[in-house]
């Protein structure tokens, strides 16, 4: 199951109350996105779970799953030393990762199955979809 293509991860969210969830993902970004805008119900949309503290990345499916099972084992005090010592001021790692149009009050990742260049007329704007190496989408709003 190795494909040096593909990219998978372990990562941690938290609440501002620092709730733990604890999860695997092949799109981190999307997933981390998800999270963010509630789109999955269960445990981190009843505790508000928004804030990715920490991740690591494989290029093995079953090493990211085997890493989360572990994790999962700890207590919460190692859960806590593990976040701390890579990331101690709690920071949001995917700050930043996500451009928030002031016109439009949906993100980059709105339509993630897109041909490189996509065009759409809608309420009398052209919406501009492209794919691009160091993000997912952008959105460029043409009136």
């Amino acid at each position: 199951m190795t494909n040096p293509e593909r990219r998978y991860h372990f990562y941690i969210m938290a609440s501002r109350s620092r709730t733990l969830y604890c999860g695997v993902t092949s799109k981190l970004e999307k997933r981390v996105w998800q999270h963010k805008n509630h789109r999955l119900s269960g445990f981190t949309d009843r505790y508000n779970i928004e804030r990715l503290v920490y991740f690591e990345r494989y290029s093995d499916i079953r090493n990211a799953i085997n890493r989360e099972k572990q994790i999962k084992r700890w207590s919460r005090q190692k859960k806590l030393a593990l976040i701390e010592g890579a990331n101690p001021t709690w920071l949001d790692l995917s700050e930043g990762w996500y451009q928030q149009n002031l016109s439009c009050t949906e993100t980059r990742m709105q339509i993630p199955r897109l041909a490189p260049q996509h065009r759409r007329r809608s309420l009398g704007m052209t919406i501009l979809w492209s794919r691009r190496a160091d993000r997912l989408f952008s959105l460029k709003l043409e009136t």
